[in-house]
């Protein structure tokens, strides 16, 4: 997402000073974009505005669960609330939420998946740090990376498990080729190549797929499967002489970028990679296009699961494969010093307490059945005191808000909440976990930070693609040095440990 200028910070403050002088005015004054129609303790209803992603007044299982929320918040918490649903266009998430905050509408409960920064640098969101320490539930949930990031960067709450990108592929095309054993007993980015060239000549599907890897819009997603292999396991690689480097401009990165040249000159990465959102990379695993997409472990991978049996049947249930091995292995470093994406509360709101107690009701027993399990007799039943969850819960069902590592309610499980898929890729997540070393970029360098890496992804981008040689590598190294990276890379050596 495209960082703001000085004229949407001067947007943004201007939006500030409204928000608070309307905060002086009568509850009618108040009805306005800083969120709220009622201010707390008016004996109305309190209405929460949220904008959160896939979450809208079109998609009816919304529309059904905030209703859902409401009614359980009323009875378990005596808590009236109304959620207002904020629509946004089709497209860029980051990017409409970026319009819509600078437009003047600042919902009371805000999702983020980028941008979230330059909004608590103006001041625009709450920091949650004494609400979770005077929590009842939400405290006791948090994970010690969570505990982390809150500390250093305390705007933004995601508690889900440590879940990196995984790579999967339908289990009837995998074991159809001859090279699978040896990807899974040695995972070398040699044996991947072969894997991948075979599925593209084989084609299982009856003359599918037409590739074997795409990705959705540049090759982060990739980069979970190959990075470690390649030495790039952190942010910042320690070289011999014990200075750091930016990966992206290291040795490593130049080899990685000739393997996925090798890749699209060959046909077996995606050619529209580049332009391929998140739901049109999805279509095109399902529809048998792409062979291997990357998908968040855990419960994501459980959809995936379900939606790719409901196409193919029982023989397409997915496989989890493993990171590539070769200097190192693992899905890369985990960033601890700020959640990248999550759910943030406007300082601008009225009703902040009251957007907290949902975060802390849905962290409860009561609050995880519905976010965590759905509706009972449709996701789950009560057999002999037990819960029983179904197919649907399995295929379709998952939690808007938190996942704590151990679930908690007052009825026991019967069955697992992970199916095969989830439950495999987060223990390959645990197991390959290492964290990342780097720090949260200061303001004076996020300008040229930014610069910095849309020149990393213009240069890459057409490395893979065979529009620039991998000879000239070194200009791109020059260029991302003299567009900010000779300062960065000091500050980097004086602030990692």
């Amino acid at each position: 997402m495209k960082k703001w200028n000085s004229i949407a910070i001067v947007a943004a403050m201007a939006v500030v000073m409204t928000a608070c002088s309307s905060n002086s005015g009568t509850p009618a004054a108040n009805q306005g974009n800083t969120g709220s129609a009622q201010p707390e303790g008016s004996g109305q209803p309190v209405t929460l505005k949220i904008v959160y992603k896939d979450e809208g007044t079109a998609n009816a299982a919304s529309v059904r669960f905030f209703g859902e929320l409401e009614k359980a918040l009323a009875k378990d918490e005596g808590l009236n609330v109304k959620f207002e649903l904020v629509d946004l266009a089709q497209g860029s998430y980051a990017e409409n939420l970026n319009l819509l905050l600078l437009g003047g509408t600042i919902p009371d409960i805000i999702y983020f998946q980028g941008g979230d920064q330059q909004m608590a640098e103006q001041g625009l969101l709450e920091d949650l740090t004494p609400y979770i320490n005077k929590s009842k539930y939400v405290k006791d949930i948090m994970e010690p990376h969570n505990i982390t990031r809150m500390t250093s960067y305390p705007y933004l709450l995601w508690i889900k498990p440590l879940a990196p990108k995984a790579p999967v592929v339908r289990e009837d095309w995998f074991e159809a080729m001859d090279s699978s054993k040896a990807l899974t007993e040695n995972p070398t980015v040699d044996n991947y190549y072969a894997f991948f060239k075979e599925l593209v000549e084989k084609k299982p599907g009856s003359g599918k797929p037409a590739y074997a890897l795409t990705a959705a819009g540049d090759i982060a997603e990739i980069n979970t499967i190959f990075n470690s292999a390649f030495g790039l396991d952190k942010t910042w690689i320690k070289k011999d002489d014990g200075t750091f480097e930016y990966a992206k401009i290291s040795e490593g990165e130049k080899e990685k970028l000739a393997f996925y040249n090798k890749l699209y000159k060959e046909g077996l990465l995606d050619p529209q990679f580049i332009t391929k959102q998140w739901d049109t990379k999805e279509d095109a695993f399902y529809k048998g296009e792409a062979g291997v997409i990357t998908g968040t472990a855990g419960k994501i991978l459980d959809l995936y699961n379900g939606r790719m049996q409901d196409l193919g049947g029982a023989g397409a249930k997915l496989v989890v494969l493993p990171p590539a091995k070769g200097v190192g292995q693992g899905f890369g470093a985990t960033d601890v010093t700020k959640e990248s994406r999550g759910l943030a509360i406007s300082s601008q709101s009225k009703n902040k307490d009251a957007a907290f107690q949902v975060f802390d009701y849905l962290a409860s027993p009561k609050g995880q059945m519905l976010d965590r399990l759905g509706y009972e007799n449709e996701d789950y039943k009560i057999v002999d005191g037990k819960i029983e969850l179904n197919e649907n819960y399995y295929n379709n069902w998952y939690a808007r808000f938190w996942e704590p590592v151990n679930f908690k309610s007052d009825i026991p499980l019967k069955t697992p909440l992970l199916g095969e898929p989830g439950e495999k890729s987060l223990k390959m997540a645990s197991e390959y976990y290492t964290e990342d070393n780097n720090f949260i970029i200061p303001e004076q360098f996020v300008a040229n930070w930014d610069a910095m890496n849309n020149l990393y992804k213009e240069y890459s981008t057409d490395f893979i693609t065979g529009k620039k040689d991998l000879s000239q590598f070194g200009q791109f190294v020059e260029a991302w040095n003299a567009a900010g990276g000779t300062e960065i890379t000091k500050y980097a050596n004086k602030t990692i440990k």
